[in-house]
């Protein structure tokens, strides 16, 4: 059985940080993506930031500079710090773990509000 647990969200003001923990749990799971994707209501999810095994990194367009991805050395935990926030990153951040960006293992979500 495949778990994912996040934690870390919260309220925070404008400019503010955050920072998301996910441990990664259970029998042939597939870790070659960690990713942290974000649905806020009535929109489709969106892929925040991914960390391929090799090294590589993907972020969405938005959220470079401000947000880095990071993963334990035996990339059973990933790893969300977000700096700068903005009002428009107000969203549910999930959790995933898959062989690519689709077709994996999620996480229950966790609030991030971004608010005054």
């Amino acid at each position: 059985q495949v778990q994912l647990a996040e934690s870390g969200g919260g309220l925070v003001e404008p400019g503010g940080s955050l920072r998301l923990s996910c441990s990664v749990s259970g029998t042939r799971v597939s870790t070659n993506v960690l990713a942290w994707y974000r649905q806020v209501p009535g929109k489709e999810r969106e892929l925040v930031a991914a960390s391929v095994g090799g090294g590589i990194t993907r972020y969405l367009e938005s959220v470079k500079g401000r947000f880095i991805i990071s993963t334990g050395k035996a990339r059973d935990r990933v790893y969300l710090q977000m700096n700068s926030l903005k009002p428009e990153d107000t969203a549910v951040y999930y959790c995933y773990s898959g062989f690519s960006t689709s077709g994996g293992h999620w996480g229950q979500g966790t609030q991030v509000t971004v608010s005054p």
